[in-house]
């Protein structure tokens, strides 16, 4: 049985570099990969705690997160899309900079 401990390093592991993506990159699609990764990282966090106290509670909530993130991907890649098209860029800089 693998210690709980792990899964935490794990997660603050993901949830790092799921941060680092939103920060230093500028592309959209991966700023959407990067908050999609953040969302994973808190689930196994969830999931590791809610198996440490023998809980169905965490794994509830992970459910529910799951599908808040699958509607956060449509809206936003269809938000995305919607802006490249108009634009013919997916750079978050670029995008906020322009007019019109």
């Amino acid at each position: 049985m693998v210690p709980t401990i792990y899964y935490i390093l794990l997660s603050a592991a993901l949830f790092t570099m799921g941060v680092l993506g939103v920060l230093i990159r500028r592309n959209a699609i991966v700023v959407f990969m990067s908050v999609e990764l953040m969302l994973n990282a808190a689930n196994l966090a969830l999931v590791a705690f809610a198996r440490q106290r023998l809980t169905v509670e965490g794994q509830v909530i992970v459910f529910f997160v799951i599908t808040v993130a699958a509607a956060e991907v449509a809206v936003g890649l269809a938000v995305l899309v919607a802006i490249f098209r108009s634009k013919r860029t997916a750079d978050v800089d670029e995008v906020s900079t322009l007019k019109g």
